[in-house]
């Protein structure tokens, strides 16, 4: 099985036609897979062999696309890095992935040559920039030179397809391995999942070096639709695309939907066209729902996943019942239960680890077999995120496993608080992490973002907590940022947080 291939086929059962929109421009299926297969042989000619690690180090554009594709054409492996991460991480990846030719632009130069300095075997570097240094290959005349006639190489099922780094939450990335049929696996379960129709013209702005951005991708191997893809997140932008080009179907972070509520214009736009917000990568506050759909009239559709199984594991159903605050049922062909620290299986109601098991799951984390049988036990993917499963088979998660507050022999769940914050009429996002305490051993500290234009104190903060809280989950200290630290697709860094103490 080659992804690569499974695309073409589907060219060739549809015919040419617009597939995707960037910056004004229509692009055809056609179009796309030419300048793939074009930019496959120019890897070819530059010595990228089957299995070659090839980074990927950009914002969304087509040729993030193309790359993909032309790079699981020869077989070959994609690394789609995070282009903001700082030079140190960036490094690290070159290192840890041996890849040997990264594809980005002008504007990451200089990072790139940092972390090439500290890696002297990664020896080739393409632009997608009109023009380029001396001594940089330009992404266009590579294409414009080589050849459109490219046979796909017959990848095996497993035959690794991605190598996609974590957000180092907990210290080091790690390199996620994906191969193609653990990526098919998770693109098909989403299709038999989510029964969109055909046709769906969707709002694309999930960064395409980060899985959930990846399986959103790997969607069009079986949909029929358009994508209007966007390079960065801006509401003005989201809104107007949705306006102009009568958008059905937007996939995003909690953090976007609360900056939409934050923004003052936005009943300039017709939103109308719109009928699925979906929201998945990190915890949804109630508050935000019950917000948006006062605000803006539609119920956001919460799932849930992880890059260790595709990204896409569970959902709310589109149509019939949905659990607010819930992340759903487990996607078709998805197995999900909920252990105990003995790994038994625990009855609904039950408070324990998630796990799950599924032919979406990785192979492991590249080069690092002992965090890989730490995580993967008996073909069971342990997530590290706790919660639990109700009668009717919706999956609730209260916290991730590292992040529990243990006070006094008692473990607490900083959701439970956060929720709480939220509601606050002046706060717009709040974290909940554990420090220490000589009487407690831990204690409770709230990390708070006013809305704009609002001033709150730490005492205004403790007292309205006080009347929703037991005194036992009051925060013992509040403190006031303009941001809260998160990774590219919106995930709040509490490891961040840990380091301010």
């Amino acid at each position: 099985m080659n992804l690569a291939k499974l695309a073409g086929d589907r060219i060739k059962e549809d015919g040419e036609r617009v597939v995707l929109i960037f910056e004004g421009r229509e692009i055809t299926n056609v179009e796309m897979d030419r300048a793939a297969k074009k930019l496959g042989n120019a890897l070819r000619n530059l010595g990228v062999k089957r299995a070659d690690r090839v980074i990927l180090q950009m914002p969304n554009c087509p040729q993030v696309l193309q790359g993909f594709q032309a790079v699981w054409k020869i077989g070959a492996v994609v690394v789609p890095i995070n282009y903001l991460i700082g030079e140190e991480e960036t490094a690290y990846i070159y290192e840890d992935s041996g890849a040997k030719v990264v594809i980005s632009s002008l504007a990451f130069l200089p990072k790139i040559r940092a972390g090439q300095s500290r890696v002297p075997g990664l020896k080739t570097i393409i632009l997608i920039d009109k023009e380029v240094p001396e001594g940089i290959l330009s992404y266009w005349q590579l294409v414009e030179r080589s050849s459109e006639e490219l046979e796909v190489v017959e990848t095996e099922d497993d035959e690794l397809a991605a190598l996609i780094y974590t957000a180092g939450t907990t210290g080091r990335p790690k390199g996620v391995m994906h191969s193609h049929y653990s990526l098919y696996s998770n693109a098909r379960m989403q299709y038999e999942s989510v029964p969109l129709p055909d046709g769906m013209i969707s709002i694309s702005v999930l960064p395409l070096c980060h899985s959930y951005g990846i399986a959103t991708m790997n969607n069009g191997l079986f949909r029929r639709g358009k994508t209007v893809l966007l390079n960065s997140f801006n509401v003005e932008t989201i809104f107007a695309s949705i306006e102009k080009y009568q958008a059905n179907i937007m996939a995003g972070v909690p953090t976007m939907y609360v900056f939409m509520l934050l923004y003052p214009e936005s009943r300039r736009y017709n939103l109308s066209s719109m009928k699925y917000w979906i929201s998945g990568s990190a915890p949804l506050a109630q508050e935000t729902w019950s917000r948006f759909k006062e605000v803006f009239g539609f119920e956001i559709i919460e799932g849930w996943g992880l890059t260790e199984a595709g990204a896409n594991n569970s959902v709310n159903p589109l149509e019939g019942l949905r659990k607010v605050g819930s992340i759903g049922l487990p996607m078709k062909g998805t197995e999900m239960e909920i252990v105990d620290d003995a790994g038994n299986i625990l009855p609904p109601g039950q408070q324990g680890e998630i796990v799950i098991r599924g032919p979406m799951l990785m192979k492991g984390y590249w080069n690092k077999p002992d965090e890989t049988a730490e995580i993967l036990k008996d073909g069971w993917l342990h997530t590290g995120d706790v919660g639990y499963v109700d009668e009717d088979g919706y999956f609730w998660i209260t916290d991730r496993k590292k992040d529990l507050i243990i006070k006094a022999g008692e473990n607490i769940s900083p959701r439970v608080i956060e929720e709480v914050l939220f509601k606050h009429p002046k706060v717009s996002e709040a974290a909940v992490i554990g420090i220490k305490d000589e009487i407690y051993g831990e204690n409770i500290k709230a990390f708070v973002v006013v809305k704009p234009g609002q001033i709150a104190t730490a005492a205004e903060i403790i007292e309205y907590c006080q009347t929703k809280l037991t005194s036992f989950l009051v925060p013992k200290e509040v403190a006031f940022m303009k941001a809260l630290p998160k990774s590219l697709v919106g995930k709040v860094l509490k490891k961040e947080l840990r380091k301010l103490q």
